[in-house]
């Protein structure tokens, strides 16, 4: 059992820390001590249920529906590279420093809809948690345990980005420091757009 708890660990912890729309995000939110804990615990809430659905079936169900793929494919294109332009025209025209203003000044109801769309928005997060991770998991002694294993990783992973991005916060006071934190938050995002635009590692009908 230890070692399907291990795998778990290691395949979701190697899958999620590749940064991508959702950590940078996250990260971005923690920078600003804008509700990150919030949107933290959304990624880990949403991993957890997307991981017990994979491994409980909905994998196959989900293979069978080509089409929702592709629109998701689409849905997610247009809300990352709308999040991509803004976080690039903010590192052109800059911004206030975290003494100042900390940059948009967000409410409780908008990082929670953020958070959900840059989540439920882009399939490779569908394809990892209800198809890849599940389909190793399925292989181990004990696919419970595997399930603990990955859901531990998602929780220390975006605890490390909460916790770590408010920590290094008062090392971001300058508003050239934004200037390249908005710069790569906004060609990550881009980046991850024209991935899915393309079709690369999305299968698509």
């Amino acid at each position: 059992m230890l070692e399907s708890y291990l795998t778990g660990l290691v395949v979701c912890g190697g899958i999620i820390v590749a940064i991508g729309a959702q950590n940078a995000y996250v990260l971005g939110l923690a920078t600003r001590r804008q509700y990150h804990w919030w949107s933290a615990g959304l990624c880990m809430g949403a991993d957890l249920a997307l991981l017990a659905l994979g491994m409980f079936g909905v994998s196959a169900l989900l293979l069978a529906m080509p089409a929702t793929l592709e629109a998701m494919r689409w849905a997610g294109v247009a809300f990352l590279g709308w999040l991509a332009f803004h976080a690039l025209r903010r590192a052109l025209t800059g911004r206030q420093g975290l003494g100042l203003a900390g940059g948009e000044v967000r409410g409780l109801r908008q990082v929670v809809l953020a958070t959900l769309a840059v989540t439920l928005l882009n399939p490779q997060v569908y394809l990892d948690t209800l198809l890849l991770i599940p389909a190793i998991g399925a292989q181990q002694d004990s696919a419970a345990t595997f399930l603990a294993g990955a859901g531990t990783a998602s929780v220390l992973w975006f605890s490390l980005l909460a916790w770590g991005g408010a920590a290094l916060s008062p090392w971001l006071s300058r508003p050239v420091a934004w200037r390249l934190i908005d710069g790569a938050i906004g060609m990550m995002m881009a980046a991850i757009a024209l991935k899915l635009a393309t079709g690369q590692g999305i299968p698509v009908a």
